[in-house]
């Protein structure tokens, strides 16, 4: 029996597998039941031959004993020294939100379709790179190297409970692990090399409470913010959308850069939502916005600050009492491996060879699990490879198809033989 076939006969199994995955709510925030998925496959790991770690990131971001952040590393050794090859995929996935029509945790079947939270982003990519893993090992019981998979938190988050934890243990280390694959949904057809930068940052607007009939006695720091939002809309986002980077960025808007206003919070907190009484009559002595920008490789990450205080700086000249103050809240650059690089080389080649088609290179317009692969671990021969939509991530009615998962399935498992069948 050939590989490939080998992997047509789990289809079966790709289908449960992405089903039992899905049906456990790994909800982040908070960091809901990473100990529940990391067992499950833990325990099916093993039972195939791989030797398995739970590692709990402590003292991470999100890390308590409430919600604690588990990650698995599966590791199977061939017969001969040789590169290891690496599957790295997020468990955990982001909240529901509205507009549902289906079960989110349901995992139900519709034609070629397995729908849920998660299905598409990325347990469908971590369901196909096990069957193929498996099926590779149960095919070619003499390799060379090391075939690993892990499983990995809070990716939604930044994922510095998960493979930035890692990475600083050295599990990303180039000694260790040779070429690093996360099947994210970027299409089967499509090999990601790289995503753009991101810088997330608080600010707030100070003002001074006083009663509301009597305005004139405060300064509402909400008017100030209106401010800085009208700097944002007349100077800043025309100056992004002025910016192209060469990197193969997708969907086409992400070739601009890009700033998202996250959150607005002024004056009085919001009430639970069973108060039904009335506000107070106060002015608003605080308001506060969350931004994320995402810039391009093309950027210098002091130049994307700077701008925002440079606007900042100038309404404190210009406007009577504006006062702000700056939170930086994380900083991710940008990566992009080589399309020449060992692992882009053999993806393309098998994806022409399963698929028939000559592959796409493109860049995600987010940042994924690559930048700590790549900064932390110094380890710059990787790309993201998985079936699913982009486009779907985070939506309602989320999906994956069952033909692309097996499809993916298949070219990953090419890729084993072309990696792990030499010396």
């Amino acid at each position: 029996m050939s590989l490939i076939n080998r992997i047509e006969t789990k289809k079966d199994d790709l289908i449960a597998l992405t089903q039992a995955l899905i049906r456990i709510p790994t909800l982040n925030p908070p960091g809901k039941n990473y100990h529940e998925i990391c067992t499950l496959l833990d325990k099916r790991l093993k039972t195939h031959g791989f030797e398995t770690q739970m590692i709990r990131a402590h003292g991470t971001p999100g890390d308590s004993d409430t919600y604690p952040r588990w990650n698995l590393v599966a590791r199977r050794m061939g017969s001969h020294d040789g590169d290891c090859v690496h599957f790295n995929s997020h468990h955990d996935v982001v909240e529901v939100g509205q507009g549902w029509t289906r079960d989110p945790f349901g995992a139900e079947i519709e034609d070629d379709k397995i729908y849920g939270r998660g299905a598409c982003d990325m347990k469908g990519g971590l369901a196909s790179s096990i069957i193929a893993a498996e099926a590779f090992a149960e095919e070619f019981h003499s390799f060379y190297g090391a075939i690993e998979i892990s499983a990995t938190a809070d990716e939604e988050s930044g994922g510095y409970g998960g493979v930035a934890y890692l990475a600083e243990k050295g599990y990303f280390s180039p000694d260790r692990v040779q070429h690093v694959i996360i099947p994210e949904p970027l299409n089967k057809d499509r090999i990601c090399l790289g995503h753009r930068g991101g810088w997330w940052a608080e600010i707030e607007t100070k003002g001074e409470i006083a009663h509301g009939s009597m305005p004139f006695l405060g300064d509402c720091a909400v008017r100030h913010m209106g401010a800085v939002l009208n700097k944002f809309e007349t100077d800043l986002f025309p100056a992004m959308a002025a910016r192209y980077t060469e990197m193969p960025v997708v969907p086409k808007g992400a070739r601009n850069s890009t700033m998202n206003i996250n959150s607005v919070h002024g004056g009085q907190a919001e009430q639970p939502i069973n108060y039904d009484g009335l506000p107070a009559h106060c002015v608003a002595d605080s308001c506060r916005i969350v931004l994320d920008r995402r810039f391009l490789v093309e950027e210098n990450i002091e130049d994307v600050r700077g701008e925002i205080v440079n606007l900042l700086e100038n309404l404190k000249t210009s406007r009577d009492n504006f006062e702000y103050e700056m939170r930086e809240l994380n900083v991710v650059l940008p990566s992009m491996t080589d399309r020449s690089a060992p692992v882009v080389e053999t993806v393309h080649a098998a994806i022409e060879s399963i698929l028939g088609v000559e592959p796409t290179y493109v860049a995600s317009p987010g940042s994924y699990d690559q930048k700590h692969i790549d900064r932390i671990g110094k380890l710059h021969n990787c790309i993201a490879y998985g079936p699913g939509e982009l486009e779907l991530a985070h939506k309602p009615d989320e999906w994956v198809g069952i033909t692309d998962m097996l499809d993916s399935a298949k070219v990953m498992g090419n890729a084993l033989e072309t990696l792990l069948l030499k010396s």
